[in-house]
């Protein structure tokens, strides 16, 4: 009943997907890699469909045998390898379909609907395999495994009248070459498998098959990028060992110029189209300061030198609290980057403690929610709520308007960032928009890591280079902190802030750690897994914003990687079923992890 029930949910979907693409990309005459992408597609449809019924097999003769272990175990990376061949193509064409296959391994949450994604597909089967007794779960994973063959098996159906343009072709290539830049080489999807870099070269051989009839010209932009993708193809052959892979090498060699050649050869081509991220594609690469753009992100304010300046001003102007003697700089200092040295800062009061940490406000900008909690959109309404907050300014918004309009200053300085406003432009939006502007301004980007990748190949030394490759590797760091603002940015669409269950303690004693009581995300969503839910915030800038954690718990970095090396809180011996991170020790070397940290230090800007 079952097995019958989804299988009609899975063709359902299928039907859908078809017809909305049949229905929603416009014919074009310039299609010259449709017929060839097709017939390849069709072809790993069908490996990919082998592999899922491989992997049922080995799954069903799983036992108590090490080799049945062993023998699903890789089942799973050869099935995970197929479906690479074809990822590009689903993840951009029919994404809703792809879901099925390699969606995380916890339960996500679409807002604002609040509907309810349930985990499925490699990333379940893969945590359930690397349990100390994957026996215990034959059903769960008998359930999975029917799920990605009975789905595989009904792929060929997606390319009935199935069109598309070369624009589309690159856009979807371009999208992937991102994925393996930012998540296939620190084991996203893959973690306990490691097969990460070995799922990046059948990527990039998938990114060149597609691209094999749109690269024929003798012109410089086809000739180096079928050059790129030969060389990155063969690197990637060579160092397949996930833990020693050479990630910065790997960047600054091979991915990085390759996105480069990609982008010069679509602007060439005149085939530029972004239908679905929120990149600007006209940057070098990802780790370019442009790449990002601000002005995707809620509530963001075009870039004005009067706006900001006025901003830096009032972040400065104790008008803005109720008592005269606070403002925003009392508690994110700009000689500490922005960020206060305190656990949780002095409330409003002088004697109590406010909840949480006062993070840096540096790079604050790039997300699309505020707060520890995201419960706002914006920074305006961040900065509304901070000043009328008791605990922070305990402001009231019409006695700060009448103060600040007794300045002659101020009244010449709103009226010249805002000349366009009708009558008085001192009002509080005013004040929020200036002060938002502001803070998005504090984006330098000229840390050692920055001028390295940019390169400046003296930048950073020999550890925080192996740092770098722990840290976007073995320690798995990379995978919930993305490149290239190392926050919860989800890539390639950076479209997303992730939002996870760290199990962080109230205290630093890790022999005797505390369960902390701060409900996160949940106080503002009240479902059960955003429980302890926080933002993953930036760790650019970290070595000068001590302490760390929503609640200043760790004192120093060491404490921090030692925490993530160790499982987090449920590592520890927490109870915390909910729990995101993977409470699996990282076993990093005391060596090592000193060496994420020197990287971590490497990403200081200089204010």
């Amino acid at each position: 009943m079952y097995r019958n029930k989804l299988k009609l949910i899975i063709q359902f979907l299928l039907f859908i997907t078809c017809l909305s693409v049949v229905l929603g990309l416009k014919k074009s005459t310039d299609s010259t890699g449709l017929i060839p992408l097709v017939e390849e597609v069709k072809v790993n449809f069908k490996l990919f469909a082998k592999s899922t019924n491989d992997l049922q097999r080995a799954i069903a003769a799983l036992n108590t045998n090490p080799q049945s272990i062993h023998d699903a175990k890789n089942a799973l990376k050869n099935s995970r390898l197929a479906y690479k061949r074809v990822a590009f193509f689903l993840d951009y064409f029919f994404q809703s379909s792809s879901l099925i296959y390699n969606k995380p391994a916890k339960v996500e949450v679409e807002e604002p609907y609040m509907e309810y994604q349930e985990p499925s597909g490699f990333q379940v089967i893969e945590a359930l395999l690397f349990d100390p007794q994957p026996w215990v779960h034959q059903k769960e994973l008998a359930a999975q495994a029917e799920l990605l063959a009975s789905s595989s098996s009904d792929l060929p159906a997606l390319l009935y009248s199935f069109t598309a343009t070369d624009q589309q072709i690159l856009e979807s290539v371009r999208l992937e070459l991102l994925r393996v830049i930012t998540l296939s080489i620190t084991g996203y999807d893959a973690p306990e498998l490691k097969s990460g870099v070995v799922e990046a070269g059948e990527s990039i051989r998938a990114i060149q098959k597609a691209l094999l009839p749109l690269v024929q010209q003798p012109d410089q932009a086809a000739v180096l990028l079928r050059q790129n993708l030969d060389a990155t193809v063969i690197y990637l052959d060579q160092h397949p060992d996930f833990d020693s892979f050479d990630r910065m090498k790997f960047l600054t060699t091979y991915g990085l110029p390759l996105q480069e050649q990609l982008s010069n050869f679509i602007r060439f081509s005149k085939a530029e189209l972004n239908t679905q991220s929120a990149l600007n594609y006209e940057a070098k690469n990802i780790f370019s300061p442009d790449a990002i753009p601000l002005n995707v992100f809620p509530g963001a304010i075009k870039t004005d030198a009067k706006i900001v300046a006025l901003g830096k001003k009032l972040f400065l102007e104790k008008a803005l609290s109720g008592n005269l003697k606070r403002n925003c700089a009392s508690c994110h200092h700009p000689e500490k980057y922005f960020s206060e040295p305190l656990k949780t800062s002095l409330a409003f009061d002088g004697k109590s403690n406010v909840p949480r940490n006062a993070p840096t406000l540096l790079y604050a900008g790039f997300q699309y929610s505020q707060f520890w909690d995201g419960r706002v959109k914006s920074l305006q309404e961040q900065i509304k709520a901070v000043i009328t907050n008791p605990q922070e300014m305990n402001g009231e918004h019409q006695v700060i308007l009448e103060r600040v309009s007794k300045s002659v200053v101020y009244q010449r300085d709103f009226k010249d960032s805002f000349p366009l406003f009708k009558g008085n432009p001192i009002h509080i939006d005013a004040i929020a928009t200036a002060l938002a502007a502001y803070i998005q301004s504090l984006a330098p980007r000229n840390s050692a890591f920055d001028k390295y990748i940019n390169g400046d190949r003296q930048a950073m030394n020999a550890q925080q280079l192996k740092g770098f490759n722990l840290f976007m590797g073995k320690g798995q760091c990379g995978s919930c902190h993305f490149a290239p603002l190392f926050n919860g940015l989800i890539p390639p669409y950076y479209k997303l802030t992730e939002y996870e269950v760290l199990g962080t303690p109230e205290n630093a004693d890790f022999k005797h750690p505390k369960k902390d009581q701060d409900q996160g995300r949940y106080n503002f969503f009240p479902i059960s897994y955003y429980q302890a839910a926080f933002k993953t915030p930036t760790i650019r800038n970290i070595e000068k914003t001590a302490p760390y954690m929503h609640n200043g718990a760790f004192q120093d970095l060491y404490q921090v990687v030692d925490f993530y090396n160790k499982g987090g809180g449920a590592g520890l011996g927490l109870d915390l079923p909910g729990q995101t991170l993977s409470a699996k020790p990282l076993n990093l070397t005391e060596i090592e992890m000193q060496n994420i940290v020197s990287f971590m230090k490497s990403l200081t800007d200089n204010l």
